[in-house]
């Protein structure tokens, strides 16, 4: 699994290991939204065999949408047209991911890619039994 910490300068990135545990913060791609950022994000589906990706969904505080969250709907559509229908994309909500990032890492990686690893974190230890025993 994928899961991205969507922003228009850059977008965070994790990934499982095969038996859907651990998530691990890797580079981030930047300008995501730019037809050079969707076809980054699709050679790293295509060249790291995902299966799933997971979109973290910026809800405001009070659980409405914000122009953040239309704007991270937006490229999660552009990203399901760019990958077809074999990969699926879920929006997940990412409250409080980049907080937790900015208070749990190393400068080795980029807060926006640990931001994406607690969400998918969150989304594995919420969703992943559910895939595994797909498998």
């Amino acid at each position: 699994m994928l899961a991205l910490d969507y922003g228009s300068a850059r977008c965070g990135c994790a990934l499982s290991d095969p038996t859907g545990t651990l998530a691990t913060p890797i580079d981030p791609v930047l300008r995501p939204a730019t037809k050079a950022g969707i076809r980054a994000l699709r050679e790293l589906v295509v060249d790291r065999d995902v299966d799933r990706v997971v979109v973290g969904l910026p809800l405001s505080l009070s659980g409405r949408d914000s122009d953040q969250t239309r704007e991270a709907r937006g490229f999660a559509d552009r990203l399901r047209s760019a990958l077809g229908a074999e990969v699926p994309i879920e929006l997940y909500d990412e409250r409080f991911t980049t907080a937790i990032a900015a208070r749990s890492g190393s400068a080795d990686t980029s807060e926006d890619s640990r931001a994406a690893a607690v969400l998918l974190d969150d989304w594995l230890a919420r969703h992943g039994h559910e895939h595994r025993s797909e498998a």
